[in-house]
């Protein structure tokens, strides 16, 4: 039990987008466990529980079922890595598994008391705590690799059809979408390439296309299904910069949502389906990016908390670092797990991810913490926006957590002096990396290494 080198040998990761297996050692308080819907050559779903550092998979033709009487088929397959409980794409046609892989539910699950987890010989007792699959089910051996998975009498039972589900739980894209994703990257036809956006640093609209391009699996978690904002700067940035809540082009890419705003007229707002919007969006001269803190499908639940630490000018990065320490305390004091990233100019980010039932309960909590760190230390901080009140003070922006606010999302380029990005770290990071020193030119070192934010959705 408890073994990658099955999956590995039976993956070519030089055609997979697959994650390569690699086992897991350190302990986690919460075990975890994914669906995953898979159109291959036959649809099922696949359950996967970790236990011992890997995900142990079951795949189940009919997917499961909330009737207690159904005794759906769990066929017992070879171990996963954790890693691939972020994946969702296409495997390549004539590759093991081919076919579409969508995020059905992501959450955590504990076996039930009393009972000890054998995936040898079963019966395996466990109650799921996921975001569409709820209760507790039992997995009864039969014979070799065939297992039942059968659902247990709780409160769940009947309320809830897995068939009434249809898009993936983290991107809100259908099965056809991801497919249409995954087909090689629609040829957009770039003017003017050569053109220096970046005159001192000598950085062209190409660089900035084919930045967006490499960084693809990281930013897209962010940028896709969120509606944005873009900053343009067609002729450079040194010349005039313009900050887009309306974007003025469509294409099949791109997805447009209407609103009504407070006066009740209607406005739309957009956002990327793929990659290919947000480089058809590089095309028309847009090189930053921002986006709401919910997605676009759920935009009445925000998801992220975002801080954002400004600095009065000239004050010291020690300080600014203090910053980020007292607010990390806070959060961690209040059991809230939360990532950092440079801004790209003079201050750090901290993102929260959070689940939450509305925007008032979003900037409750952030307006909370902001004014618990100002009456900590009123002499180091504020609330206050206004440049003559945050004087020798780090101000603490939480004004981006309410409905129709951005941030700038992580791994986008910044139109400021050097083409810096906003780039996500390490926590252990914090004191070697300045708030403005991860540029588009030295990035691609980074991105060889591991993502510091891999677990952000999980």
């Amino acid at each position: 039990m408890a073994d990658l080198k099955k999956y590995n040998a039976k993956r070519n990761f030089a055609k997979t987008q697959e994650p390569i297996g690699k086992k897991e050692t350190r302990k986690r308080k919460k075990l975890r466990f994914v669906i995953q819907h898979h159109l291959a050559r036959k649809d099922h779903y696949d359950l996967r529980l970790e236990h011992l550092g890997v995900y142990i998979s079951f795949a189940i033709p009919k997917g499961p079922s909330f009737n207690t009487k159904d005794k759906r088929l769990a066929i017992h397959v070879e171990d996963h890595p954790l890693s691939y409980g972020n994946f969702e794409g296409v495997i390549p046609k004539g590759e093991y598994g081919g076919g579409t892989v969508m995020l059905f539910d992501t959450g955590y699950y504990t076996f039930q008391k009393d009972t000890h987890p054998d995936f040898i010989l079963g019966p395996i007792k466990f109650s799921l705590q996921g975001k569409r699959l709820k209760g507790s089910w039992s997995l009864v051996k039969m014979q070799k690799d065939n297992w039942l998975l059968i659902k247990e009498k709780d409160e769940f039972v009947g309320k809830i059809n897995i068939q009434d589900y249809h898009t993936s739980i983290k991107t809100g894209r259908t099965m056809e979408e991801i497919a249409e994703n995954a087909l090689p990257k629609t040829m957009i036809k770039l003017t003017n390439p050569q053109k220096l956006i970046f005159k001192k640093e000598k950085v062209t609209k190409q660089d900035i296309f084919d930045y967006y391009k490499m960084v693809e699996k990281r930013i897209m978690p962010f940028l896709q299904n969120r509606l944005i904002s873009t900053v343009r700067a067609p002729e450079g940035i040194e010349k005039e910069i313009f900050f887009m809540k309306h974007l003025n082009h469509r294409g099949k890419d791109i997805g447009r949502k209407t609103m009504k705003d407070k006066a009740k007229d209607s406005t739309s707002y957009y956002y990327f389906k793929n990659i290919n919007g947000l480089l058809s969006e590089v095309q028309m001269n847009s090189y930053e990016f921002h986006i709401w803190g919910c997605p676009q499908n759920t935009i009445k639940k925000p998801d992220i908390i975002v801080f954002d630490l400004d600095p009065d000018e000239g004050l010291s990065l020690k300080k600014v670092r203090d910053g980020v320490r007292d607010l990390k305390q806070i959060l961690d004091n209040l059991k809230l797990k939360s990532y950092l990233k440079t801004s790209g100019g003079k201050g750090y980010h901290i993102y929260v991810p959070l689940p939450m039932t509305s925007w008032q309960k979003c900037e409750k909590i952030s307006s909370d913490i902001a004014e618990l760190m100002v009456l900590n230390h009123p002499d180091k901080y504020t609330t206050n926006m206004r440049k003559e009140k945050r004087k020798n003070k780090i101000f603490i922006d939480y004004f981006r957590n309410k409905l129709g606010s951005t941030s700038v999302c992580p791994y986008s380029l910044r139109l400021k002096k050097k083409a810096t990005i906003s780039c996500p770290i390490f926590w252990k990071e914090l004191d070697t990396i300045k708030p403005d020193s991860i540029t588009i030119k030295n990035i691609k070192e980074r991105l060889k290494k591991k993502d510091p934010w891999f677990d952000f959705f999980e």
